[in-house]
């Protein structure tokens, strides 16, 4: 007999999986940005959350949860219960490198479903607008007689900006005194105060105040000149032969979540992007918008881990 309740018991918890499946999304849902305001992931998760609200009948709220280089606020999603209701939106460092540069890991990328990638955005190395290194190669100068004499803020240790900067110093034979921070918008701040003396960052958060006179981009990480900024030389035209990083963002959900309630996720998302003024916003940020199912994202974080394993073996990459 209690074996009958048993079964009959998980035949109705199964049941109501369905239906909730069936009727989502019900109530808002929650899209969680780890890293501060102002950054690339936050601008981007933005952009979507609006047009995705409407698609899906239901407002996809952005909640900002900064910290330890995306981890605090990923980890919280990846524990979360996977009914769709709790998203985030997170860079292949979030998924991939920031866990491993902590104690203990609290995450790896199985513990999230692939929902879509938003934008792929190109990055830059930009100064004060008042810097005394004019161009790239006054910068590289300068280090190669004061090594660790200059100051380059990232986004958050972990975070595609770090990843590109410790690329960098690597292939240049560099070395900065870097400072990592909660998001790119707390580093913005420090780099137009004058606080830090350079910057590793997405062009999307960088942009307005490269067009407003706040900043100088030296250098671009793009194996082509980008269109936004095309007097703007890329690494690999000052000699950095072969040099390419980019920020791909992209939105996921707590593994398990139902296959029924991501297909759900992924239309929306990828209606916004193929709106045409949502499109434009994305590109008027420097990025390109890149709609693709699920599994195309799934296997690009794959390849992704692929081509950062070889930073970690090499010790470029580790806990602190």
């Amino acid at each position: 007999m209690g074996m009958v309740r048993l079964v009959a018991a998980a035949l109705a918890l199964l049941w109501a999986g369905a239906a909730s499946a069936q009727t989502y999304p019900n109530r808002p849902i929650r899209l969680v940005v780890p890293f501060a305001p102002g950054g690339n992931l936050d601008i981007m998760a933005r952009t979507v959350a609006e047009p995705m609200s409407k698609r899906l009948g239901q407002t996809v709220v952005v909640e900002n949860r900064a910290g330890a280089g995306g981890v605090i606020g990923a980890e919280a999603v990846s524990a979360a219960t996977p009914d769709g209701y709790t998203i985030a939106a997170v860079s292949t460092g979030t998924l991939l490198v920031s866990p491993r540069l902590v104690a203990k890991t609290p995450y790896a990328a199985d513990n999230f479903a692939a929902v879509g990638m938003i934008s792929v955005t190109p990055m830059l190395l930009a100064v004060p607008a008042a810097s005394r290194f004019a161009d790239y190669r006054a910068l590289a100068a300068f280090l190669r007689d004061n090594p660790g004499k200059l100051s380059v803020g990232h986004a958050g240790n972990g975070s595609t900006n770090h990843i590109a900067l410790m690329r960098l110093q690597a292939v240049a034979n560099m070395q900065f005194t870097v400072i990592p921070y909660r998001g790119s918008g707390p580093a913005l701040n420090d780099l137009i105060a004058g606080q830090i003396d350079a910057i590793m960052d997405q062009v999307s958060s960088s942009l307005p105040h490269v067009r407003g006179g706040k900043s100088r981009a030296l250098a671009v990480t793009t194996a082509t000149r980008v269109a936004d900024l095309p007097d703007v030389p890329t690494l690999a035209e000052l000699g950095l032969t072969g040099f390419e990083a980019v920020t791909a963002v992209g939105l996921v959900a707590p593994a398990n979540t139902p296959p029924t309630v991501i297909a759900t996720l992924n239309a929306a998302l990828n209606a916004a992007l193929t709106d045409p003024a949502v499109a434009k916003r994305i590109a008027e940020l420097g990025a390109s918008p890149r709609p693709m199912l699920p599994e195309g994202f799934a296997a690009y974080v794959k390849a992704e881990a692929d081509a950062i394993e070889p930073l970690f073996k090499a010790g470029v990459l580790k806990p602190e």
